[in-house]
Order: structure tokens, then C-alpha cells, then sequence
């Protein structure tokens, strides 16, 4: 058993805090909601009124928050970063800029803590099944030690060093965009020919075009059920990240650019919280098939 704190118990964070207490590990967790950490004590969670109080002898310390300054502020203004002892690993699988989580490993081994930026991949769906690919940045050795604590959220892989785990979540973070563009127009040009869109789903399934996207996102398209997974603004606050990094490389990316322009436009209809496939709706109204609603 490993004393482990958990900082963000939201739509992510919550399965996998379940997924930790159902491996035998203490968990205490801490949410800026404090409802969303409550609900996890049924299942044998401590709660903690505060972050720095949460981590307090802690061995290892997950954040599941929204963007880096949320995670800037838990750690270096709210105490967490001095309440962690000498030793301790911090493992954040928020997803942040690259350069975020490099500053942030740099500002806890001057306190003696280990740092991996973690940020996963797989959905609500991945942290309840314990299928989510965790992408780990940082020193192989502290890798190896979280492994298989790591074990029950996952499939764990070593990226690289500090802030290649965010990297790689970027990059993953296109593919999904574009994929769920891709599927979207696909459903409407099926819908504009004649056929049906659910068969269609079905015909293409196993073929070169499956992908996880296709299975859930897919199927979201079909029901129109776009109830948040993974939120809209979210997803745009990774595609503005991966805009920064390929600027900063002298990328240029096409087919980035253009998901990452109708996701800015569907957030700021006033979308951000409706899930990422609803983006077939922006779609839809583009090409006058009604508001996105």
C-alpha cells in the first residue's frame, strides 16, 4: 500500500482516484470543489479542506487539474510544493504546456521532489476501465519507482525527459481534434448523400478508417449526445498550446490550424462545455443545418 495524495477529483480524476483505491492504496483526496472529493469517501478516500494538508505525508502525489496556472497556483501558492517531503513524487497528469511542466521540475528538485508531467490519454471512459495511456516525462529511475503504483490507470510509457510527457499529449491532442473533425464531415457528407449515418458507422467499422474516435465519438455523432467527456474548451486550450509549439519550432500545420480555428469559433459561441465531438455541430451550421445547440 502507498500513501498516495490526489489534487482534482473532477470528470478524470475521480475514476482514476477509484481505480487507486481499488489496487489497496490510501488515498487522500482534495478538490477545489469540496463536493467532488466528498463523493470519494464512500469508497474509502480520506478528504482533505486543503491541498498542502492533503499531501502531508504523502509518497506520492498525483494533480488531475484544468491548465498549468491551476497548477502553478495548487503548487507554489497554495503550499503543496512545501508540505511534500524530501523523496516525495509529484505526478502530474494535468495537461500543460511543455514548458510549464519543465519550469515546475526545475522549481521541486530545488525542494528535493521528484517530478513526472503524466498527462493521459482515453477519456472518462479510459479512467473508469484503467485503459488510459499514460504518457510519463522525466528521470527513467523515478519512472521505474511509480510504475506500478502507475499499473491500475494504465498503459505507462517513458517519453522522454521533463516535459515530453506534455509533448506527447499535444501531439496526441491533434490527432484527436483532427480525427474528430474528420469523422464529423464524414458524417455529414454521408447524411447529404442519401445514406444512413449509424450503418455507415457500422460498414467502416474494422477498415482502415476505425480508430477509438470513430467507436465513441462517433457513436456520440449518431445520438447527438454530447453530455461533456471531454470538454470543448479544453480541447481548444491544447490546440493553442500546440500553436505555441510549432511556432516556437518553425512548424507549420495545416490541418492543425484549421480544427484548432473551428474549435475557437465553437467555443466562443458559447460551447466550451459541451463535449469535444459536438464540434459536429459547428459543422452542421456551417453548412446551414441549424444553430450548434
Amino acid at each position: 500500500m502507498t500513501e498516495i495524495a490526489f489534487l482534482g477529483t473532477g470528470l478524470m480524476g475521480a475514476p482514476m482516484v477509484r481505480r487507486l483505491l481499488g489496487a489497496g492504496h490510501a488515498v487522500t483526496v482534495w478538490n477545489r470543489a469540496g463536493d467532488k472529493a466528498r463523493a470519494l469517501q464512500e469508497g474509502g478516500a480520506q478528504v482533505a479542506d486543503d491541498p498542502a494538508q492533503a499531501v502531508t505525508g504523502a509518497g506520492i502525489v498525483f494533480t488531475m487539474l484544468s491548465d498549468g496556472p491551476a497548477v502553478a497556483q495548487v503548487l507554489f501558492d497554495r503550499g503543496v510544493a512545501a508540505a511534500m517531503e524530501r523523496g516525495t513524487v509529484l505526478i502530474d497528469t494535468s495537461s500543460i504546456a511543455p514548458d510549464l511542466a519543465r519550469d515546475h521540475a526545475q522549481r521541486l528538485a530545488q525542494l528535493g521532489v521528484d517530478h513526472v508531467d503524466c498527462p493521459v490519454s482515453g477519456g472518462v471512459v479510459g479512467a473508469q476501465e484503467g485503459s488510459l495511456a499514460l504518457m510519463a516525462g522525466g528521470e527513467a529511475a523515478v519512472i521505474a519507482r511509480i510504475a506500478d503504483v502507475m499499473a491500475p490507470l494504465g498503459r505507462l510509457t517513458h517519453v522522454g525527459p521533463s516535459g515530453a510527457g506534455q509533448v506527447c499529449k499535444l501531439a496526441n491532442q491533434q490527432i484527436v481534434a483532427v480525427t474528430i473533425g474528420a469523422v464529423a464531415e464524414a458524417m455529414m457528407l454521408v447524411e447529404a448523400g442519401g445514406a444512413d449515418r449509424a450503418r455507415f458507422r457500422d460498414a467502416i467499422r474494422g477498415g482502415f478508417a476505425e480508430s477509438r474516435i470513430l467507436e465513441l465519438h462517433g457513436g456520440r455523432m449518431v445520438r447527438r449526445d454530447f453530455a461533456p467527456g471531454g470538454l470543448s474548451r479544453l480541447q481548444l486550450k491544447d490546440l493553442e498550446s500546440v500553436a505555441d509549439l510549432a511556432t516556437a519550432t518553425g512548424l507549420t500545420l495545416p490541418l492543425t490550424q484549421a480544427v484548432r480555428a473551428a474549435f475557437a469559433d465553437f467555443v466562443a459561441a458559447g460551447h466550451g462545455e459541451v463535449d469535444h465531438s459536438g464540434l459536429l455541430l459547428h459543422l452542421e451550421a456551417m453548412n446551414g443545418k441549424g444553430a450548434a445547440s
